[in-house]
């Protein structure tokens, strides 16, 4: 098995375990900082205590290859078909910009950066998940990326967004460098998840030196 097919798993059972809720059967994230959610295997008893972390009004996102299926009391809003790129070798850069390293400071214009551009799930506290950087203009966040799943070796490069004013001027590309040359020279791999249908991100992450490494799926599970 490799490392990255039950990330999610390991990310709220070791690095990331703080930042979760749940118990021995099923994990997610606290509902402020994200909804992704694993269970430790397959089994009834596992499946059903996944469940019982789907919020009242809310969902849970389950990523990995095979999510477990839906209990008939869990309704699938959504179920896509997505890739997981890994690192293999850095393009050279093209571009420098004024990147600065954001902080809990910055959190409500991330949220309203992210709200904007749906880069991927974004809650309140999202950015607790890792570092992330930005690009401004004029004093406003224009643009920013940071790190997302952690385990052991490998760190998910996530949350890559620009204002829809600022884009084409390659702010995400020199984004994504920054954040993974950061990952590198902590001796760590970068990785990252796009959807399956989006052509010209799988492009642009080929570019900076990224390759498929396997299909994954996005399931989104709410109560019936």
């Amino acid at each position: 098995m490799h490392p990255l097919d039950k990330l999610a798993w390991k990310a709220l059972t070791t690095r990331q375990a703080h930042l979760s809720e749940g118990g021995p059967l099923a994990r997610r994230f606290r509902t402020d900082i994200g909804p992704f959610a694993a269970c430790a295997d397959t089994s009834d008893a596992a499946v059903a205590a996944l469940t019982e972390l789907i919020p009242a009004n809310g969902d849970i996102s389950l990523l990995e290859p095979a999510p477990p299926e839906p209990p008939p009391v869990v309704a699938l809003a959504a179920s896509t078909l997505g890739l997981q790129m890994v690192w293999k070798d850095f393009s050279a850069e093209q571009r420098s910009f004024d990147i600065k390293l954001l902080s809990d400071a910055d959190a409500a214009e991330m949220l309203a950066l992210a709200l904007l551009t749906k880069p991927g799930p974004f809650h309140a506290r999202t950015n607790t998940l890792g570092r992330f950087v930005g690009i401004r203009d004029d004093g406003k966040l224009i643009a920013m990326a940071g790190e997302r799943l952690q385990i052991a070796g490998f760190v998910e490069i996530s949350g890559v967004c620009t204002h829809p004013d600022h884009r084409g001027r390659g702010y995400g590309a020199a984004l994504m460098r920054t954040v993974g040359a950061r990952i590198i020279a902590d001796g760590e791999t970068p990785f990252l998840h796009t959807y399956a249908n989006n052509s010209g991100a799988i492009a642009l992450y080929q570019s900076l030196g990224f390759e498929t490494r396997c299909e994954v799926t996005h399931a989104v599970w709410k109560r019936a």
